[in-house]
């Protein structure tokens, strides 16, 4: 369906506008989008088993590679993790503040799933990798999802 908008410049005369072409890139744009949303929602998963059983992890606090206590991991976690949640439907909305979001906070959950990688390796690897995906979409295509 090709539909236009009419509309006058200074002078009266008639100009259309054609609506601008969506790429196939959107959809990985979407698919960023609820990544990141999913995302937010493991963290602030994680987060919250770290603040009600701390027992759940496989190395006790001092054999990580940032010390810690799990009680202010799991806040950094549910606090990032609901920060992502929110930029992930900024993106689905085209905010570019919430591409900037999605890429930093992106970098930085690899960062920190990297460091938490000997408390609980298989997660923090599909976390590091869902990073990545989520990097890739909005930095190289974000302009496309408006």
């Amino acid at each position: 369906m090709n539909t236009t908008t009419p509309t006058s410049d200074a002078a009266g005369t008639t100009l259309t506008r054609h609506p601008p072409e969506s790429s196939g890139w959107v959809g990985w744009l979407v698919f960023a989008a609820v990544l990141m949303i999913l995302l937010g929602a493991f963290h602030a998963i994680q987060g919250l088993i770290a603040l009600f059983n701390s027992e759940y992890y496989l190395v006790g606090p001092q054999g990580l590679s940032i010390h810690l206590d799990y009680t202010t991991w799991g806040w950094v976690h549910l606090i990032a993790g609901t920060v992502v949640l929110v930029a992930g439907i900024g993106v689905l909305a085209g905010q570019f503040w919430a591409r900037l979001v999605g890429i930093l906070l992106a970098v930085v959950s690899a960062l920190g799933s990297f460091a938490f990688i000997a408390a609980y390796p298989v997660w923090s690897c599909i976390l590091i990798a869902l990073d990545v995906l989520i990097i890739y979409a909005l930095a190289v295509h974000g302009r496309e999802i408006r």
